[in-house]
């Protein structure tokens, strides 16, 4: 997600953190929650419940945006709950990527490759920011968020216009888009350090 987007986003998602507040959620808990449904979308894609899967992606991405809302809502954000919720973004990606590779619903290479592009893209943001101690290095063509759309966009239409390959184009389109903006974020990081020194 482009940065201007991204403030967008959490200046417009921080009104949510509010209401969990009230309901005495905590940004780790919310965390967990999104790690568990991202492993319930991967075992029903697995079972070629596509639907479900999508519905259980939905739940994943809701509340990995309310966990980082809670927080700025509360001035509850640590530097821990931050390291928890970009890693368990990680595991939470490879369960459903994987669940569709072993489905049978594609082939398990397209599937493989958009893992390695969305893991790729976050690896080069991460090291932007630790290694090269940039403030933010949230740029690019395509955030997690789109990506997401792009996948539960493919598993609807596959589900109901079977035979097309539309699941494997979206693979392929999360793949090619995530290796771009890994590009894009190594490209940005190399100007912000030339222009540092």
């Amino acid at each position: 997600m482009h940065h201007s987007r991204r403030k967008l986003y959490e200046d417009t998602s921080t009104y949510l953190g509010v209401y969990c507040r009230k309901l005495g959620l905590t940004p780790n808990f919310l965390t967990g929650v999104s790690f568990v449904c991202a492993i319930i979308s991967g075992v029903l894609f697995w079972q070629s419940k596509l639907l479900w899967g999508v519905l259980f992606i939905l739940l994943t991405s809701l509340t990995d945006m309310l966990d980082g809302a809670t927080a700025r809502a509360g001035n509850m954000g640590t530097i821990f709950g931050g390291i928890l919720d970009h890693v368990s973004d990680r595991y939470g990606e490879f369960f459903i990527l994987t669940g569709i590779a072993v489905s049978g619903i594609v082939h398990p290479l397209w599937p493989i490759f958009a893992l390695f592009g969305m893991l790729i893209a976050s690896y080069t943001r991460a090291a932007a920011e630790s290694i090269g101690n940039l403030p933010t290095c949230a740029v690019g063509i395509m955030g997690r968020l789109e990506k997401f759309i792009f996948i539960m966009l493919g598993v609807v239409l596959e589900h109901y216009f079977p035979g097309y390959n539309l699941l494997t184009y979206a693979m392929i389109l999360v793949g090619v888009t995530s290796v771009i903006t890994s590009v894009q974020r190594l490209a940005f990081a190399s100007k912000e350090l030339k222009d540092r020194q």
